[in-house]
């Protein structure tokens, strides 16, 4: 399910498939696009009314004729025309540009909706630099597209149908064929040359999402790099990317400059013939000079934006592949989403509840087997185990990360698979193993857990967590940038920021994944301690791997291989002599050993 698998379907598919999914932003603002539809239309009229004038105008000033007077009118009207042209032009941008802003808006959001709506197991197979960079021309394509489309292929149709009309009526029909057949070879040529060219298009957009991602990746893991001291490492692997993306550039300049040239060629032979046709009427007397500069001047309005028509028509096919990626996106579906008739998480104390839980990531790795246990409303239940046991998966299952292969879930007699994913995450707090934090202040992180929240619950929330005096302590305090992911702040104080949020949320239910696994000693029995007090009013889910920060709990689950195998009071478990007194025997031999060491040093 990664960037590169989104699955294309055939391209011409694809591509309607795209331009209808914009429909629905132009019906909604119907009213705005009919207006500069309307304006288009009076422009091109405008446009196309300019020869007629110029002709008329040549005429008046041939010498050949008795001219009587300056044709003022006809200048003035020729003036006028060119103005409305340019005016309409303007109308008609400024009426659209709505369109145009409010949709991307829209599709910008609904990708990002998405892309949060999709499975964690989705997020956990991006590539975030190559996904930025699709969104980034997705969104890029869709302002060309909407654009050029209505006022670029649309007027130049209106054009040359009014072209065409005008020189069958008022000139030999050989005009008209002429120029029909010019432009058949032309549209022919550009279509079948820009098909052959997309495929190096593609390339180039695989290779700069590729280049980004390693970037991205690259300096996300900065720490990592200078550890081990493989900056020229990181540096090659970039470009080779960029190597195949220069290779494609280069190909894709390359066959448009072909292009380009083929239509020049056909464009200048079409003009060239119609000239001589032209200067053969004026020398036959069958045309006068002004319909030569008519003739001439339509050409030139009629193939310079043909000749433009080429270049948009190369861009919207180049926005449609651009788009192809991020409307990819849009088609992924949700792994968990819920039930058309899922109602809202009616908690009544917060009992939670495992019934014979089995759950594997995939078909070949199982990770739970059978699992069944229960925390009673206002209990503190804690799981503990060896690495791999399963025990994190428990707190995935539980936000409804996943949906269990077999079994159930229940919070107060509720299936979490019938309950909305919203009112199930508000109802549960949690303190993960691995904190990561937004690129922002420490006060902004606070507050993620309840945005709401004033500044005093704020702060309360700090102090309880212990981490109030530490910010005091730095010169912009709760203002103070934690820079990305969290990297300005050590371990243990992400740690507190993630107990501080967690604890102004206040939910029902908490879950504690190795909560205090990255503090010192003497921090983790203060917060401890204030956890402690905090779970007698919640039901709390504990999962830790020190021994000792669970002796409090009214029932212990040991788990091995995805199994329970023990369960008790931590001397209900001594007692018993299994693997949690092993486990306990253990730890206390490490922590003796720890304090000589202290002693020795």
């Amino acid at each position: 399910m990664k960037l590169r698998h989104y699955g294309k379907p055939p391209a011409r598919q694809n591509d309607w498939g795209t331009i209808k999914s914009l429909l629905p932003y132009l019906w909604e603002f119907r009213g705005r696009v009919i207006l500069a539809l309307v304006f288009l239309t009076l422009a091109k009229v405008a446009n196309v009314s300019v020869p007629l004038v110029l002709k008329d105008v040549v005429d008046a000033l041939n010498p050949a004729q008795a001219m009587l007077a300056l044709p003022i009118f006809l200048l003035v009207a020729y003036g006028l025309l060119r103005l409305a042209n340019s005016t309409f032009g303007e109308l008609r941008d400024m009426v659209f540009a709505k369109v145009t802003q409010r949709s991307i808006r829209r599709v910008a959001l609904r990708v990002f909706e998405h892309l949060h709506n999709l499975s964690l197991r989705f997020h956990l197979e991006r590539q975030t630099g190559g996904m930025s960079r699709d969104i980034e021309r997705g969104t890029a394509g869709i302002r060309f597209l909407l654009n050029f489309m209505l006022f670029n292929i649309l007027p130049t149709i209106l054009e040359i149908a009014f072209v065409t009309v005008i020189l069958l009526v008022k000139y030999d029909p050989w005009f008209c064929i002429v120029t029909l057949v010019t432009l058949v070879i032309y549209v022919i040529f550009t279509l079948f040359v820009t098909e052959w060219r997309m495929i190096f298009r593609r390339n180039m957009n695989e290779m700069d999402s590729k280049a980004n991602t390693r970037a991205i990746d690259s300096l996300i893991n900065y720490e990592t790099v200078k550890y081990f001291n493989n900056e020229g490492f990181e540096a090659q692997r970039y470009d080779e990317t960029l190597q195949s993306w220069e290779k494609a550039a280069v190909h894709n300049q390359t066959s448009l400059s072909a292009l380009n040239i083929g239509q020049g060629a056909v464009i200048a032979a079409g003009v060239t013939v119609l000239m001589l046709m032209a200067g053969q009427g004026v020398v036959n007397k069958t045309m006068t000079i002004g319909d030569l500069v008519l003739v001439n001047a339509f050409l030139i309005q009629l193939y310079m934006p043909l000749h433009f028509l080429g270049f948009v028509y190369r861009e919207i096919r180049h926005s449609l592949a651009d788009m192809e990626r991020m409307f990819g996106l849009l088609g992924q579906n949700a792994e968990v989403s819920d039930k058309p008739e899922a109602q809202e998480l009616k908690v009544n104390g917060g009992a939670l509840r495992f019934e014979h839980v089995s759950f594997g990531y995939d078909d070949r790795r199982q990770i739970l087997n059978d699992v069944s246990f229960e925390v009673p409303a206002g209990h503190k239940v804690a799981v503990v185990g060896a690495s791999g046991a399963g025990k994190s998966t428990l707190s995935r299952l539980i936000f409804r990360f996943y949906d269990v292969t077999q079994g159930r879930i229940l919070i107060d007699n509720q299936d979490i698979r019938d309950v909305t994913q919203k009112s199930l995450r508000r109802a549960i707090g949690i303190v993960p193993q691995d904190t990561v934090l937004f690129n922002d202040t420490i006060y902004y992180n606070i507050a993620y857990g309840q945005p709401n929240a004033t500044r005093a619950e704020i702060i309360e929330a700090a102090r309880a967590a212990h981490i109030d005096q530490f910010v005091e302590t730095l010169p912009d305090k709760y203002n103070t940038i934690v820079g990305e992911r969290g990297l300005k702040l050590s371990g243990g104080e992400k740690q507190r920021v993630a107990i501080a949020r967690t604890l102004l949320k206040n939910p029902p239910i908490l879950v504690f994944d190795e909560a205090t696994s990255a503090l010192d000693s003497k921090t983790e029995k203060a917060i401890q301690a204030e956890l402690q007090e905090i779970a007698t009013n919640h039901t709390t889910l504990v999962i830790a791997h020190r021994l000792s920060t669970v002796m409090d709990a009214d029932q212990i689950l040991v788990m091995d291989h995805g199994r329970i195998i023990e369960r008790g009071t931590h001397a209900e478990l001594l007692m018993r002599r299994g693997t949690y007194a092993q486990m306990w025997a253990l730890q206390l031999q490490e922590e003796e050993e720890e304090e000589l060491k202290v002693v020795g040093s």
